[in-house]
């Protein structure tokens, strides 16, 4: 299996309004791909962060989501307007492969 972990770092004063978009991002990306989305904060560390993470049976299928969402005009543009909720340079992405 392979966990793709997304995450991103809250601008001041945005939080509420992060949360609302990585809710709609969520959404919006399954709809356009068929997979779904947890969204998470994390309980220690940096407390204005904001984490996606999806599941995917193999490459494939992260790829496949991918090409999707970068395909879709809608979501490219739904993230174009999140512009000023995160911090510039913050976004990271973990792909990792379970080991069971």
């Amino acid at each position: 299996m392979i966990v793709f972990v997304r995450s991103a770092d809250v601008a001041p004063g945005k939080l509420m309004e992060a949360m609302g978009f990585a809710a709609e991002i969520a959404k919006l990306f399954e709809k356009v791909t068929g997979v779904s989305l947890t969204i998470m904060t994390p309980i220690g560390g940096n407390p204005n962060q904001i984490l996606w993470r999806a599941t995917y049976d193999d490459l494939a299928g992260l790829e496949a989501a991918q090409a999707a969402s970068m395909a879709s005009e809608e979501y490219l543009t739904a993230v174009a307007g999140a512009t000023g909720l995160f911090l510039p340079g913050s976004v990271f992405d973990r792909i990792l492969k379970t080991m069971n």
